[in-house]
């Protein structure tokens, strides 16, 4: 099996929804520019994930549709698949989602964050299901933010039903007075980092997890290993993109089809 490219897109913070948009826009063209042939968002990139001190007013719907829109034409353009952090309406309510395009702009499925952190609570509604996407051969899950961090079961799933490749969105900026990381995973830090590790070797997949860039970041975007190694990573607080040719050969399913309870 051929080596895919992947690219994560570390990019700034939006300064507002429609600045997101702008953002998205300009990271796809330099992915398929970097010959990747699918790349990956943070979190609700668009329209920006409401953490303090980034707070907003909830957008609408018809600003959803017309942002999806616009990264629809830009994956078209640019022949590229596309995995969006986003949001979506179902309710009242929105849903933390990842939208997933295909190469010609056809919107391929989403897959809304089941787990939420209980900060989330209060603000989006949970989904209730999981999916699998494929891009030139290869299978990829998507676990998101705290599902990734806490919950494994969400990437065994994700193997278990064939994906090579997990894609993590997450959301994590510097708190004040918090570590300020220079090397990947370093001790000092939180566990997160380390989870991407684990998230890796515990399914034998590839696990690329994507975040915002911003000053002291406590964790930054990287491409682990089946074998729980890292590939490589995106110098902290540094804007731009993680471009990588991971090779699916590598991913096999053992570990996680050998659990016994589940789905």
């Amino acid at each position: 099996m051929p080596s895919l490219r992947i690219a994560l897109a570390n990019v700034e913070i939006p300064a507002s929804p429609a600045d997101s948009v702008v953002r998205a826009e300009r990271a796809i063209r330099d992915a398929a520019d970097a010959g990747a042939r699918i790349v990956c968002f943070p979190e609700a990139y668009i329209p920006g994930y409401p953490w303090p001190p980034h707070t907003r007013k909830p957008v609408t719907a018809d600003f959803l549709e017309t942002a999806h829109q616009r990264i629809s034409r830009a994956a078209g353009a640019n022949r590229i698949h596309v995995v969006l952090g986003t949001e979506r309406y179902v309710s009242d309510r929105p849903r933390l989602t990842v939208l997933v395009f295909g190469p010609d702009g056809a919107r391929l499925g989403h897959q809304d964050k089941v787990q939420l952190d209980p900060d989330e609570d209060a603000i989006y509604q949970p989904g209730d299901e999981r999916r699998v996407f494929d891009v030139d051969g290869v299978r990829f899950g998507i676990v998101i933010c705290h599902e990734g961090f806490r919950y494994p079961e969400t990437v065994r799933w994700a193997v278990r039903h064939g994906a090579q490749l997990v894609f993590h969105p997450h959301y994590d900026e510097a708190e004040p007075g918090s570590f300020r990381p220079t090397e990947f995973a370093d001790p000092r830090n939180s566990f997160h980092e380390k989870a991407f590790l684990c998230r890796a070797v515990e399914n034998g997949c590839y696990f690329a997890a994507v975040n915002c860039a911003s000053p002291g970041s406590p964790t930054t975007s990287a491409v682990v290993r089946p074998d729980g190694t890292l590939l490589r990573h995106q110098p902290y607080g540094e804007a731009g993109l993680l471009v990588c040719d991971i090779d699916p050969a590598e991913a096999t399913p053992l570990l996680a089809q050998r659990l016994r309870t589940g789905s």
